[in-house]
């Protein structure tokens, strides 16, 4: 069964890039004229919001440099104990809605530091499953189309980030605490 997998796996994306064209051919689609154009419209989306990207990379350094992120740890240490949310963790919760780049450094350093089979280096692990990058896409997406009225949608995007912080924490607790 293991080897039907690997063998499906390793064959899936060839297989897409062949079905799609033959897929445009049949519909009588330009298929490279189509994805000439495509290319086009995603080079000038991508300069569209290079301007929200550098003002957030910006701001992600100037929280972790000024000292920010240990000050918060230390403010929430005592609710974060009430919790039993390891305080190694606040890191990749505060970076996880900025960042998927830098949530992914702050776990690989927390699996180095801690094991990738200790109780925080799954929790870790789960978090940056359960999580999303929601600063980052209202950023790069909302940007994009030029949507400025985002309250909404980031406070739903940020209460969805901190249910999956929460419940990879619990269940984390309940499943590897032993």
């Amino acid at each position: 069964m293991l080897r039907m997998v690997e063998t499906a796996a390793a064959w899936a994306i060839p297989l897409i890039l062949l079905v799609i064209p033959l897929l445009g051919c049949l519909k009588r689609v330009p298929v490279y004229e189509t994805f000439v154009e495509g290319a086009a419209e995603g080079f000038q989306t991508a300069i569209r919001i290079m301007p929200f990207l550098i003002a957030m990379m910006v701001a992600i350094n100037v929280f972790k440099a000024s000292g920010a992120m240990d000050a918060v740890i230390t403010c929430l240490k005592p609710g974060l104990l009430l919790l039993k949310v390891p305080p190694e963790l606040v890191p990749l919760a505060v970076m996880r809605p900025l960042s998927g780049t830098g949530a992914l450094g702050i776990t690989t350093d927390i699996l180095h530091t801690y094991g990738a089979d200790s109780l925080v280096g799954r929790t870790a692990s789960t978090i940056l499953a359960s999580t999303d990058t929601t600063l980052y896409i209202l950023t790069v997406y909302f940007g994009s189309v030029g949507i400025k009225k985002i309250r909404y949608a980031m406070g739903v995007g940020l209460f969805g980030d901190f249910v999956g912080f929460m419940a990879a924490v619990y269940y984390c607790q309940v499943f590897f605490k032993g």
